[in-house]
């Protein structure tokens, strides 16, 4: 049996974790124990993922892609958790996957290591799913930004503000939003 080898995870600070790595030969993980998902698909992958994801990791599919994020800091869960507004008892059954047709507004908090997927990838997956609004708290540019008027892949509509001012969200929710506290 091969010795492990350690995988570096972006976001880990340099932790390790330890796991049986790829054999061009196929011949050092006979016997091991390990299961072989050769033939798994991206979906069933994500699943496994999932279930053996430690707490407070994230593990995301976004466009065909599996994204694991590691916890996220105090004060990015000071600003506001990732969030979804849907009408309640919208996800009220015991499935995995729902239709996202009820979704009114999906926000999403930038981190170091969701960025560039919350700016560009999710934006698309959002619009493609149909979701009304799609709200960006963007910490490192200090905007919050509205995509609204999903079209094919992208958004027709955006407005930008500074944080700490107010933000319009249209319907289908029609508020304010005060981003002072973000």
């Amino acid at each position: 049996m091969a010795t492990a080898e350690p995988i570096i995870m972006p976001g880990c600070q340099g932790e390790a974790i330890y796991g049986p790595y790829d054999d061009p030969d196929g011949d050092s993980d006979d016997g091991s124990g390990v299961p072989d998902h050769t033939d798994a698909s991206v979906e069933q992958v994500f699943e496994l993922f999932s279930a053996t994801a430690p707490k407070g990791w994230r593990v995301e599919l976004i466009g065909g892609e599996i994204c694991v994020t590691s916890p996220v800091n105090g004060e990015h869960e000071e600003i506001v958790p990732d969030l979804v507004i849907a009408p309640k008892g919208s996800f009220s059954d015991r499935e995995e996957w729902h239709d996202p047709s009820p979704v009114l507004l999906v926000a999403e908090v930038t981190s170091d290591s969701t960025a560039e997927r919350d700016r560009e990838q999710k934006i698309q997956g959002y619009a493609r799913a149909g979701i009304p609004l799609y709200l960006l708290i963007d910490r490192e540019v200090g905007e919050a930004v509205v995509h609204a008027e999903p079209s094919a892949n992208e958004y027709a509509e955006s407005s930008r503000c500074k944080l700490g001012l107010t933000v319009s969200l249209p319907a289908p929710l029609g508020f304010e939003l005060d981003t002072a506290e973000f």
